[in-house]
């Protein structure tokens, strides 16, 4: 019975050493870890604050603000490492070739990283603009270093890695778009009346912008109608509404002036054989 009494008295002076020995350290070190967190937050709050009195945009300003809090935490950890007598040496060699390997199994997250810094530094599109690329378009949600998240006229969300937008045609819209509608009238047609008709509704719509101009112009002259192109404006939210609405407006506006609108017409001749 006296064996395990020795033993456990043993196990209890060791860990009374080892705590005597290591305590300090470590609650010095966790005391440095949670001091960097801390700092690292008023710092990226204080870096915050300036960028946005700089007008900086809010994608890179954010990278900005989470790289400092980064540095900062990294910084008070090798403080705390320090403390702790790690020898920071070979543990930077370790790092080096686990990163390596590390590296070599995720070179597609590696690409939408550098991807991402791309285009957050080039910025070819923001959020809150409407792009089109690699086949899908949307307003721009989010930028983030790994992918783009676009919100799609069907209410629905487009997820696209960043290492597929680089280098891709790219086409931004902004925060405004241009209808492209046909309306087409006969041929006995005041053509001056028809296209001050569309004018006035053009001008009176509550969706279209007055700057840019609207376009509008006789664009065709087609087998059974004179083809008139209206171009507007609207702003992005109302483009899905819009080109119904003119188009309702415009035909109602072109049947109170009696502006014929004519359906397609074909001409067919049935030339008879002569009598032999």
């Amino acid at each position: 019975m006296d064996e395990p009494i020795a033993t456990l008295e043993q196990s209890r002076d060791r860990a009374t050493e080892l705590a005597l020995h290591y305590g300090p350290g470590l609650i010095t070190a966790i005391a440095i870890l949670i001091a960097g967190y801390f700092a690292g937050a008023w710092a990226g709050r204080a870096l915050d604050r300036l960028l946005q009195r700089l007008g900086l945009d809010v994608t890179v300003r954010g990278l900005l603000v989470r790289i400092t809090r980064v540095m900062v935490l990294l910084l008070f950890a090798i403080m705390a490492l320090q403390n702790l007598g790690v020898e920071l040496l070979p543990l930077v060699a370790g790092l080096g070739i686990a990163g390596a390997g590390i590296a070599l199994a995720l070179q597609g997250v590696l690409g939408n990283l550098a991807a991402g810094l791309t285009i957050i530094f080039t910025r070819p599109f923001k959020v809150g603009e409407y792009i089109s690329i690699v086949g899908e378009e949307g307003m721009v949600d989010a930028i983030s270093l790994f992918n783009t998240v676009l919100s799609h006229p069907d209410r629905s969300r487009v997820v696209i890695p960043n290492r597929k937008i680089v280098g891709e045609i790219l086409h931004n819209y902004g925060g405004i778009r241009q209808l492209d509608l046909v309306v087409g009238v006969a041929y006995d047609t005041d053509i001056g009346a028809a296209l001050s008709a569309i004018d006035e509704v053009l001008r009176t719509h509550g969706k279209v912008l007055t700057d840019p101009a609207p376009v509008i112009r006789v664009s065709a002259l087609a087998d059974s109608s004179v083809h008139i192109s209206v171009m507007p404006w609207v702003a992005i939210a109302d483009y899905g509404a819009a080109g119904g609405e003119l188009n309702r407006a415009i035909l109602e506006s072109l049947r109170a002036r009696r502006i014929v609108i004519p359906f397609p017409q074909r001409e067919v001749r049935l030339l008879g054989r002569e009598a032999g």
